[in-house]
């Protein structure tokens, strides 16, 4: 079982940056990938980025690369999405989720969700 927490969420001018963080419980995070969603209003929930276990492949979306960059900390059981660039077609809110072996790009193979956190980037 892994239990996820997002944070960092919040209302941003277009332009601007803002790190989200996703802290796991459980002793077995670094075995597990990790995956970054989110969801506007009236649309479906969309793959952003992921990474591995090991955090040696990561993995974007066309619509947010070279903008964001995931990244992991295995000793403090966190996964990160630092979103620089922000557009306001990005206002959504985002999910991490986490899945066992590898990491994927689609969300129904994902098996544990955070509550998720909302964006906003204002024009």
């Amino acid at each position: 079982q892994v239990q996820l927490v997002e944070s960092g969420g919040g209302l941003v001018q277009a332009g601007g940056s803002l790190t989200l963080s996703c802290a796991a419980s459980g002793r077995t995070f670094s075995s597990y990938a990790m995956g970054w969603f989110r969801q506007a209003p009236g649309k479906e929930r969309e793959f952003v980025a992921a990474i591995g276990w090991s955090a040696s492949n990561t993995y974007y979306a066309d619509s947010v690369k070279g903008r964001f960059t995931i990244s992991r900390d295995n000793a403090k059981n966190t996964v990160y999405l630092q979103m620089n660039s922000l557009k306001p077609e990005d206002t959504a809110v985002y999910y991490c989720a986490a899945r066992s072996p590898i990491a994927t790009m689609r969300y129904y193979e994902y098996d544990y969700w955070g509550q998720g956190t909302q964006v906003t980037v204002s024009s």
